[in-house]
């Protein structure tokens, strides 16, 4: 079996050739989810039979409610050739299920050396899949551990030595180090502690900071809008309920919206330099971005730091991020 890149389907997965026995067969098997996936073009190809056949096959199958078609179906994005112009195309593609029900009613042996075939490679990536995730699990075990222990030696180091000029350089850390313990043992702030009501630059404002923002990279593409998700993310922070605010807080307000212009990739380029430079925005309106003894509220570093965590994190992390942000804020007026 031979093994080439993703190059044409918006997505990262595993794909090998399958080739029959006799070598008139060569098709491109996708692998993702712990599932085979086809498209109905490969599927005639597989069995020998019409792109029409095939369709009407599937569709008896989704009728007869053989197989749920929600479960079965996925649309990738894929990039094809049409009259020497480069496209993208949305194609169904089936899983595994729907290959053996159409196997079945074609009655074709070419499709049983097929699914034995896809089969045994779906073993082999879970059990391939299964010894990666143990060993990762170790490393990150490991990693926190030696976090904990970096952050109780530290902090046993300022209570001991607090009054010692040699180690006086220790105290300047403890904050930081207070928000790794809070962090390790999840008790980052949930709420920001500035309730007044919050001032919302206009649109107009926030576009105006990304024009002169290209003024500083060299780039054809920076700021340039994909769709309206920017605007979305914009306006999503002045969203309630009757009298409920969604985001109480202008420090949650704030980190919601580094957040969404981060994760809504409205731009083809600079989505998070846009979103920290909106987020500093935001901060200044409401009178946040210094703190009572006239120091920045938050480091550049620390900016930087923030908005790479919230880029790099999952979906399921977005309200760890959050409150990461929301207690820098609170814990730096």
């Amino acid at each position: 079996m031979v093994r080439q890149t993703n190059d044409n389907l918006n997505m990262d997965n595993k794909i090998e050739i399958y080739q029959s026995s006799d070598g008139q067969t060569r098709i491109a098997v996708v692998f993702e989810e712990n599932n085979v996936w086809l498209s109905q073009q490969q599927l005639a190809e597989l069995f020998g039979q019409t792109k029409q056949n095939i369709s009407l096959h599937v569709a008896n199958i989704f009728k007869e409610k053989e197989l749920e078609k929600e479960a079965t179906v996925k649309d990738y994005l894929t990039v094809q050739t049409e009259g020497g112009r480069t496209v993208n195309r949305r194609i169904s593609f089936y899983s595994l299920d729907v290959i053996i029900s159409v196997g079945y009613r074609v009655k074709s042996s070419q499709g049983t050396k097929f699914r034995i075939w896809a089969t045994q490679r779906l073993k082999d990536y879970l059990i391939q899949g299964y010894a990666i995730n143990e060993q990762r699990l170790a490393e990150k075990q490991q990693e926190v551990q030696t976090l904990k222990d970096g952050i109780r030696i530290l902090s046993r180091a300022i209570e001991s030595k607090n009054n010692d000029t040699d180690f006086a350089w220790l105290g300047q850390f403890a904050k930081g180090l207070t928000l790794l313990d809070d962090y390790d043992h999840e008790q980052l702030d949930r709420k920001g502690i500035t309730t007044k009501p919050a001032v919302y630059p206009e649109i107009s404002d926030y576009y105006r900071v990304v024009e002169i923002m290209k003024a500083d990279f060299d780039s054809d593409v920076f700021g340039k809008e994909k769709d309206e998700s920017f605007q979305s993310a914009l306006v999503q922070i002045g969203k309630g309920f009757g009298d409920i605010d969604f985001y109480p807080s202008i420090e949650e307000k704030a980190a919601t919206l580094l957040y969404l212009i981060i994760k809504n990739h409205g731009f083809v380029d600079g989505n998070k330099r846009i979103a920290a430079s909106c987020f500093l925005l935001f901060l200044e309106s409401n009178g946040l971005l210094k703190s009572i003894s006239g120091d920045s509220i938050i480091s550049n570093e620390a900016l930087a730091s923030l908005t790479l965590f919230a880029a790099a994190s999952m979906p399921e992390e977005m309200e760890t991020v959050k409150r990461l942000v929301v207690s820098v804020l609170n814990r730096n007026q």
